[in-house]
């Protein structure tokens, strides 16, 4: 069995293969297929943005017949702050820009967030996989992890939003946790496993056998 992931995201890729370690089944990112993703992301919902991916990159395999034995994942995600009244939501890769650098739009929100008080700082990470296979059936699955915006941008690790997103039950960053202990609690960790559950349930994948 093959998983195609359709992103490019280097860092989303390290997690999703962490994650996805225990099933039987290689997993490919666009660039592994030689794939670059056009599709404009119009939906209005975390599900719809996730199902233009999978459907864009189906519509390119299925004709060349080379579905056979294959699973499509793509997922959306994205920050949801409270305050903010859900933004910046669907539009979190595209929000001020899709080429401007994150520590600039983490700086952004922290200076918008700045009078906010403690009670009122809750904001969650959303995300939605969908998968589709070889017969274009459809799949999906939505979790979210929550949290806090931080009053500074605090850790390397991770990527994105990852420095102003508070755990309380962690008392530090999601920038500041290590990938393993991220990839347990994270919303696309949820996810993955609800998902990995979803697919060995249909019979599509199982469980790598131990050497």
């Amino acid at each position: 069995m093959r998983i195609v992931f359709a992103t490019g995201n280097a860092g989303k890729m390290r997690e999703i293969r962490d994650i996805l370690a225990d099933i039987d089944a290689e997993v490919y990112s666009l660039k592994d297929m030689g794939l670059h993703s056009v599709a404009d992301e119009t939906g209005e919902t975390f599900a719809a943005n996730a199902l233009i991916k999978v459907r864009e990159i189906y519509d390119i395999l299925k004709p060349s017949g080379d579905m056979k034995d294959t699973i499509i994942m793509a997922d959306d995600s994205g920050l949801c702050i409270d305050a903010m009244g859900g933004a910046p939501g669907v539009h979190s890769a595209r929000w001020m820009g899709h080429d401007t650098d994150y520590k600039i739009k983490n700086q952004a929100i922290l200076d918008e967030m700045k009078d906010v008080p403690e009670e009122k700082r809750g904001a969650g990470f959303v995300c939605h996989i969908s998968a589709i296979d070889e017969e274009g059936r459809v799949y999906d699955a939505e979790g979210e992890m929550r949290g806090r915006i931080a009053y500074e941008s605090r850790g390397r690790e991770g990527f994105g939003y990852d420095p102003i997103f508070y755990l309380p039950e962690m008392g530090m960053t999601s920038g500041e946790l290590s990938e393993e202990e991220k990839n347990k609690i994270s919303h696309r960790g949820k996810v993955l496993r609800m998902m990995k559950e979803i697919l060995k349930g249909e019979g599509l994948i199982r469980e790598r056998e131990a050497e």
